[in-house]
């Protein structure tokens, strides 16, 4: 979450998010026509003419959820659903997954056939939704994080394990999940980051983030209040996280969202109190992440938060997603990762971008616009990595999540 977004959290904590609200919009089934029927058999003095049917063209609308807040004023109900046009960047909304509460951010499982949604509530809970390929997903339970605030989720490569960071009481928590139905189990581990101390002007632990590394073999948390990176190795059978290593950014940098380059030996981390991009070496033996220096956002003076950042699937390029500025940061990636080069900003086209997505073959940039109500599309110039703005906004109820598939 932004300091600005936070508030205020005397009391129960989450007000800071009171202001938000909840999107509809997103997930459209995409039905595939059945074969045309044959004619009667000509006689057999007749001549035959050769049956043809046209080739089928690929379909262009793409399914598409949107992240939401079910809790705010004039919030959603639930998970948006909807589709984009994968020729012109286009939204349409075609529905919601009603009783959902507070899914404010989304992933989906390695097999594509499971949902998995955060209930950023006071008490935290994941709730495991399965898609069909002929109507809108289906709720298959909902589990305690243990924590309050869960703000991001991911799952572990193997499917076999959700890992989700709890914002207000600054812990991650982890799920086994069923090999079958992608299902949640009881939670098999909860731990607390409790040291070192809490960042200038934070009032304690704040877990914004919690990542698999490329390797496959350590698990990253991002905590925002502690200026801290953990890392863990994950038990694949007891499903429980052993602290190996940690990174500690300067005080009140505020880190929030950590994306990795393709080589696995850089990532690039998003301060969002301090305003300010670090590249990060990362030993892949020890999970240890080294940060570098801070870097401009390219957004001058004035109030900005960074959101989330992330790297093309080449590595060429990387954005940067500014709240308050309101705008895309353009990086060029140079020495092989290890250099982010500062291109250009330019303007998002609506109101406090807190998420960021590309289509699964980034042709498309999609951001989720929280306090203007909207989602942004853009096309991705894959030579340059310019973007182009799609057309007018898909106009939503706080969007605060978007996952094109």
């Amino acid at each position: 979450m932004s300091a600005a977004g936070r508030g205020t959290q005397a009391g129960t904590g989450i007000d800071r998010r009171r202001f938000l609200g909840t999107v509809a919009a997103g997930l459209a089934a995409t039905g595939g026509a059945g074969l045309p029927a044959m004619g009667d058999s000509a006689p057999a003095h007749a001549t035959r003419r050769p049956t043809s049917r046209p080739p089928r063209r690929p379909r262009r609308d793409r399914p598409l959820f949107l992240g939401t807040y079910t809790s705010a004023a004039g919030g959603g109900s639930g998970v948006g659903l909807g589709t984009y046009d994968t020729v012109t960047g286009r939204i349409t909304a075609t529905g919601v997954v009603a009783g959902v509460a507070d899914p404010s951010y989304l992933a989906l499982a390695p097999s594509g056939r499971t949902l998995y949604a955060v209930d950023e509530q006071q008490q935290g809970a994941v709730t495991a939704m399965a898609s069909a390929p002929d109507g809108p997903p289906t709720v298959l339970g909902t589990r305690s994080t243990g924590g309050a605030g869960p703000c991001h989720l991911s799952v572990h490569p193997s499917g076999r394990w959700l890992l989700t960071a709890n914002y207000l009481s600054g812990s991650v928590a982890v799920h086994p999940l069923d090999r079958a139905t992608g299902a949640l189990g009881e939670r098999t581990d909860l731990v607390t980051h409790s040291s070192p101390p809490p960042g200038p002007g934070q009032d304690g632990p704040h877990a914004h983030q919690i990542i698999t590394a490329p390797d496959g073999r350590h698990v990253l948390a991002v905590d925002l209040g502690n200026d801290t990176v953990y890392t863990y190795r994950l038990d694949g059978t007891a499903g429980k996280l052993t602290q190996v290593a940690y990174a500690t950014l300067r005080p009140g940098a505020g880190p929030r969202h950590l994306t990795f380059h393709p080589s696995g030996a850089f990532a690039y981390l998003a301060n969002e109190v301090d305003n300010t991009v670090v590249v990060c070496r990362y030993d892949r033996r020890s999970g240890r992440l080294t940060p570098g220096m801070p870097q401009s956002t390219g957004t001058g003076p004035g109030t900005s938060y960074p959101a989330q950042i992330l790297v093309t699937r080449g590595g060429r390029f990387a954005f940067l997603a500014n709240r308050g500025h309101n705008s895309l940061t353009r990086y060029a990636v140079e020495a092989a990762g290890a250099r982010l080069r500062l291109l250009d900003t330019v303007p998002v086209g609506g109101d406090f971008p807190r998420q960021i997505a590309f289509s699964p073959d980034q042709r498309w940039l999609f951001a989720a616009n929280q306090k203007s109500g909207s989602v942004t599309v853009f096309a991705v110039d894959a030579r340059t990595g310019a973007l182009r703005s799609a057309g007018a906004p898909f106009t939503a109820p706080v969007p605060v999540c978007v996952l094109p598939l």
